[in-house]
């Protein structure tokens, strides 16, 4: 392999590196770690705050009116006098006790709470946590969900007041669908806000409307929305709580740009105001999420906001969103929406509508094209063979391999056209050492005269370039993976760790991946063979070396399976290397070197040597007669 070959692939190296790296906190912010925490303290103790003074009145008015003795009739008249004082019309709303009700489908379990009228948690009945637990989205002890608005000069906040509902624990199969209400009375049964949740008998989409009937002369006649509150704190579903961190954070899509998806950071907590209208908010983990589309769009502006969990939290992210939701002052008003709580599968997504696939992150660009169009189609054809994983990624592999073949010959060719000229291109090296213009004019002029490219070898490769980082986003990414086994490899999207060390070797880990472990292996192994018959290089040896290494500590944490398809790809890749020497004669092609440069040179000349050509006399360079 010649030496701008070489540095193609040493360039490869650092972008993989640097896709590695680019959701790890940098060094400076890593030293603005406790001012930007400083920073995210305060901004949580006003949300904190606001949120409190929302609350305040309903749980101040539940907590007063239970606590008074029920052993009479005047203290039950007091109760309801102090709840009509602190909550208005919706005084009855104060006092009451919680019911759950089930919705259940064939993919999840749906528990419906009276308190607040909300969603109490969501079972995914096919998946389990790294310890064989029920995966459960929704929780709780961990969920605020509630409508806030000022009515009667009073704030009143939904989340702890209760609703009743109209039916019973339920249960759909197929295309059975049902549907069940939750209504909050505001002094008399025909004013009330309504919840009406409905679910289907297949889907991970949990419908949900708000209904407002009979408020005009109640809501704040100011007021030209209600908000509604989400926060959620985001539990543990993975082996690794460090890549669950790494790879949850909140998305969202404009809704007057339809497909147009943005997102906070990954890497660190970050708030935003957006000033115009969405179409959906994630909160999305590592292999689940959680979204709530509009039917229409939510009214400006959104506010959310990601909090990371800090070491020893059992929780991976605290998410807060604050939605604007329009209210004209009707009799009967409704806003449609609808939940998506399920897993992070693309084909789901997609089938599910609304452009809920963009937050898998495939890469930008073409890199995310080629996993969209390339990767993806060719690994469900091959997973609707029920083989297992580690086999199909292997059959993978070879397709890929198979596909880039033309690429991967013709740069194996003109390294060898360039091994073969490398006794002229040292002589000239040696020669004009001391004259580096002098040197670059005369090497051109050999290119030009044997009809070769200095970079005839490396632009084959860099144009394999995007299938290597589509797959480096694909596997991490693929729940088809997740908790999938093959030989040691108990979870192929997560790392296969064979040995846990006591202790942390920093840029490594506290684990050994041999996976991780073998693909370094078989880095150095097709290194080596390169380097025995095209490098002379001694500082360009060096860098080919270090990189393999550099490797080991980056994928030792990454996905077994992404690890395991670059082992195969080397693997593939060195069988290759002996094959193309079966069928290449290097005294063949010194006798075409030879050939070409006796022929005029107008028929020499490739296009890219014409450039090159036009580059060298534009900066004043002569170049040699033939």
């Amino acid at each position: 392999m010649d030496r701008q070959s070489m540095i193609g692939l040493f360039i490869i190296g650092l972008i993989l590196i640097g896709f590695s790296i680019m959701n790890a906190p940098s060094d400076e912010e890593i030293a603005a770690l406790k001012r930007q925490q400083d920073s995210i303290a305060k901004v949580e103790e006003q949300a904190a705050a606001q949120a409190a003074a929302q609350l305040k009145t309903a749980q101040a008015a539940s907590k007063k009116v239970n606590q008074a003795p029920a052993d009479s009739l005047l203290n039950d008249s007091a109760k309801a006098a102090l709840a009509a004082d602190m909550l208005g019309a919706f005084a009855s709303g104060a006092t009451g006790s919680e019911e759950v009700i089930t919705m259940e489908n064939e993919v999840m379990k749906v528990n419906l709470t009276t308190r607040g009228g909300r969603v109490k948690s969501v079972e995914l009945k096919q998946y389990k946590t790294s310890e064989g637990n029920p995966v459960v989205l929704f929780d709780s002890d961990s969920t605020r969900f509630g409508l806030n608005f000022f009515a009667q000069n009073r704030s009143i906040s939904t989340n702890e007041l209760f609703f009743r509902s109209s039916g019973k624990n339920v249960s759909v199969k197929g295309t059975d669908s049902t549907t069940l209400s939750m209504r909050l009375e505001a002094g008399s049964p025909e004013r009330y806000i309504e919840y009406e949740y409905s679910l289907s008998g297949d889907k991970y989409r949990l419908g949900f409307r708000v209904n407002f009937v009979g408020l005009e002369q109640v809501i704040a006649s100011n007021a030209g929305y209600v908000e509604l509150n989400w926060v959620q704190r985001l539990h543990k579903q993975e082996k690794d709580i460090a890549a669950e961190r790494a790879n949850a954070t909140m998305y969202y899509m404009f809704a007057d740009d339809e497909g147009e998806v943005d997102h906070l950071s990954e890497t660190s907590d970050e708030a935003e105001e957006i000033k115009t209208k969405l179409k959906w908010v994630s909160m999305k983990q590592q292999f689940f999420t959680q979204v709530l589309v509009a039917d229409q769009a939510f009214d400006k502006p959104t506010r959310i906001e990601t909090i990371a969990g800090t070491e020893g939290d059992d929780w991976v992210k605290q998410m807060n969103a604050s939605f604007t939701l329009p209210y004209n002052h009707g009799a009967r008003e409704s806003f449609a929406m609808h939940f998506y709580i399920g897993p992070n599968h693309y084909q789901l997504l997609k089938k599910a509508g609304d452009h809920l696939e963009k937050q898998i992150p495939l890469g930008w660009g073409i890199f995310g094209w080629v996993n969209r169009f390339i990767v993806i189609p060719i690994f469900n054809f091959l997973n609707s063979f029920s083989w297992n994983y580690g086999i199909i990624i292997l059959v993978l592999t070879i397709a890929i391999k198979i596909m880039l073949l033309p690429l991967t010959f013709k740069a194996y060719l003109s390294q060898a056209k360039m091994k073969v000229l490398r006794p002229e291109i040292e002589e000239i090296q040696g020669k004009f050492k001391e004259e580096p213009m002098k040197l670059q004019q005369e090497m051109l002029g050999l290119y030009r005269k044997a009809g070769v490219s200095p970079l005839g070898g490396c632009l084959p490769m860099l144009l394999q370039l995007p299938i290597l980082i589509a797959m480096f986003r694909f596997f991490p990414q693929s729940i088809e993976l997740r908790q999938e086994s093959f030989l040691w490899a108990k979870d192929l999207s997560t790392y296969d760790s064979i040995l846990d060390l006591p202790f942390h070797i920093w840029g490594y880990g506290d684990h050994v991946s041999l996976f991780t472990l073998l693909m370094t292996i078989s880095t150095l192994l097709i290194t080596m063979v390169n380097s025995q018959s095209t490098m002379t290089n001694p500082q360009m040896k060096w860098m080919m070396y270090l990189m393999p290494i550099v490797f080991l500590g980056v994928f030792n944490n990454y996905s077994a399976g992404l690890s395991y398809y670059y082992f195969l790809a080397n693997i593939i890749s060195i069988g290759q290397q002996y094959l193309f020497k079966a069928f290449v004669d290097d005294d063949e092609i010194h006798r075409k070197i030879q050939e070409n440069k006796k022929r005029p040179a107008s028929q020499t000349k490739s296009k890219f040597q014409q450039r090159l050509e036009k580059m060298a006399k534009d900066r004043g360079y002569k170049l040699p007669n033939k």
